[in-house]
């Protein structure tokens, strides 16, 4: 393994290096680590190690939705529970992993 010498220094939004750095400390991966293997990948790939490109559609953001529109999507989502009209899980996952290339 070769020796770590060379520094990176990177400017991030604060919020997004915590809640990364929670997410790897769970893991017991230390940044550095992270980064390290984030560059192999990218090595690896020849470019970025995922997908960067702008979604066709975008989902719903309710934080914008009124309380009476909300309670009114969801009267409807019941309404077709009651009336039968449902889908498995798993199919809707796949629908929604079509719609959004995941």
């Amino acid at each position: 393994m070769a020796a770590k010498s060379a520094n990176l220094y990177a400017r991030i939004e604060p919020d997004v290096k915590e809640q990364a750095e929670g997410i790897l400390a769970m893991l017991g991966i230390p940044a550095s680590n992270a980064i390290n293997m984030f560059y192999k990948q990218i090595i690896l790939n020849r470019g970025l190690p995922f997908e960067v490109k702008i979604p066709a559609s975008r989902p719903l953001d309710i934080s914008g939705v009124s309380a009476k529109a909300l309670d009114a999507e969801l009267e409807k989502g019941y309404s077709d529970m009651m009336l039968g009209r449902t889908k498995p899980a798993s199919q809707v996952f796949a629908s929604i992993r079509k719609d959004y290339n995941v």
